[in-house]
């Protein structure tokens, strides 16, 4: 069938193991939002901004269910949340959020992924310095939106930053920043003025980015696709530019 349809194929294939993997991470933030507080979205925050970003990939309706009832069961397993520092190749520092139900499996697969790559795993917040965790709301920046007028209004919900950005369809997103620990506060405010957000995360933002050559950049990008290839990797953060 030639070049042209196997290009296709295999983009298709990576978007599919990409989606399935987006899937498996977000059904674990539901299965421990539901652990935490309980399986009803509306007193649940948790699980109900978990809800929201699952439906923001198209995670099917059903197995989002399907993940409430499960982690709803008596008997079924709960996952505990860890972080992993280290430095990969070059010297590029690289922090990973994980949720486990194994530790001793977690540590060794994150281990050998960096000894493997000529890196090394540090201590837990060897890296504070380096990476700020920080709330990101993403919606829609529909026509009848006042982005300016909304900067104004989210300031008592602890706004830090508010920009633009575009998706991966190139379609425009409004993207509002606060701390750590203004996420409740934002969240609140944003469910009062009807505002259907899309997207709603705790991330670390690198406070400096490293400039390294394509070649270097190639390594270290090896050594997180196979991290994030991992089961128990939830995200994985780095500070190259």
């Amino acid at each position: 069938m030639g070049r042209a349809f196997e290009f296709r194929k295999e983009r298709k294939f990576k978007r599919w193991a990409k989606m399935a993997i987006q899937f498996t991470r977000l059904g674990k933030e539901i299965a421990i939002a539901v652990k935490e507080g309980g399986p009803h979205p509306e007193s649940n925050s948790r699980l109900r901004t978990a809800i929201n970003n699952a439906k923001a990939v198209n995670m099917p309706k059903d197995r989002v269910e399907a993940a409430i009832k499960r982690a709803s069961e008596k008997d079924s397993k709960g996952y505990e949340e860890y972080v992993y520092e280290g430095y990969g190749p070059h010297g590029v520092p690289i922090l990973i959020e994980t949720a486990t139900d194994n530790t001793n499996r977690t540590v060794a697969n994150i281990r050998s992924y960096f000894t493997k790559a000529g890196g090394t795993l540090g201590k837990t917040g060897s890296l504070d310095f380096i990476f700020n965790r920080k709330s990101l709301f993403r919606f829609p920046a529909t026509e009848d939106l006042d982005v300016e007028e909304l900067e104004l209004e989210l300031i008592d919900g602890g706004l830090e930053e508010l920009y633009v950005e575009s998706d991966e369809e190139g379609n425009d997103v409004v993207v509002v920043q606060t701390s750590f620990e203004d996420f409740g506060n934002m969240q609140r405010l944003l469910e009062e003025k009807g505002i259907a957000v899309s997207s709603a995360k705790l991330e670390r933002i690198a406070l400096s980015l490293s400039d390294i050559s394509e070649e270097d950049a190639a390594d270290v990008l090896k050594l997180i696709d196979k991290i994030e290839e991992d089961d128990d990797v939830q995200a994985v953060y780095h500070n190259m530019a």
